[in-house]
């Protein structure tokens, strides 16, 4: 049986208040766990225990943020993500129980924006999903006050106002994190930045035990935009390679 659960609070003044995120995940322990944590940020929490519910839940309730777990009953966390994704886009936190490349770049091409694999600290998931939502309202803040121009790199073209990627003349698809992680390669093309500096500048993480997120986007961006164009400057960082002047 579908289960839904909705818990409001009324913690005000905090970063988080009136802000929507839908958790989805089948372990009781973790969901409730996870709840509490958001609730205590000032989040309004509502979840859900399996595929079509969350599915349902996203629908009705136009959440802000989704906390997702890969592996559901029903139909699991990528088709979820695939479902939703169509709807509106949502910003995703993608749980996985696997620490399994694979499955994080697939996550990520379907539309999740972050990852975290169990078992995680309930104080880094509340972290992330400040930063998620920060991203969101710096994109919408960038959509009504943009960058005038089209920033063309050879046969990449950035249009930054309507935050759009054409490679070739054909549009490419990307997450907002890719799309923000490309423009901060792009802001210095052929320069270096350590995996450090694109967590600061793109996730606005201090902590590099992310690093490992870095590595992730920039295989997700290559698939879409060409591998040839990030080049890997090993121990060190990515660069964005353009056309010889």
């Amino acid at each position: 049986m579908e289960q839904v659960h909705t818990t409001h609070n009324g913690v005000a003044a905090t970063a988080g208040a009136q802000r929507r995120v839908l958790v989805v995940e089948d372990d009781t322990t973790i969901v409730d766990a996870i709840a509490a944590r958001l609730r205590a940020e000032g989040f309004l929490v509502q979840t859900a225990a399996d595929g079509p519910a969350a599915v349902d839940a996203a629908e009705a309730w136009q959440p802000d943020l989704m906390v997702l777990d890969v592996m559901l009953p029903g139909f699991d966390g990528l088709e979820v993500c695939r479902r939703v994704q169509a709807q509106r886009p949502v910003p995703v936190l993608m749980l996985t129980a696997r620490d399994d490349e694979t499955d994080m770049l697939v996550g990520l091409g379907v539309g999740a924006d972050d990852y975290m694999t169990k078992p995680f600290s309930m104080r880094e998931l509340a972290a992330r999903v400040h930063v998620l939502l920060r991203r969101v309202e710096r994109a919408a803040l960038a959509a009504v006050t943009p960058r005038s121009g089209i920033l063309r790199l050879g046969e990449l073209e950035i249009d930054h106002a309507q935050r759009r990627v054409r490679v070739r003349g054909d549009d490419v698809h990307l997450t907002p994190t890719e799309f923000d992680l490309l423009v901060c390669l792009a802001n210095t093309p052929r320069a270096v930045l350590s995996r450090e500096q694109l967590l600061a500048e793109v996730w606005d993480w201090a902590d590099a035990s992310g690093t490992r997120t870095v590595d992730s986007h920039i295989k997700a961006l290559r698939r879409k935009i060409g591998a040839e164009r990030i080049r890997t400057v090993h121990g060190v960082g990515y660069a964005l390679e353009t056309p010889a002047p």
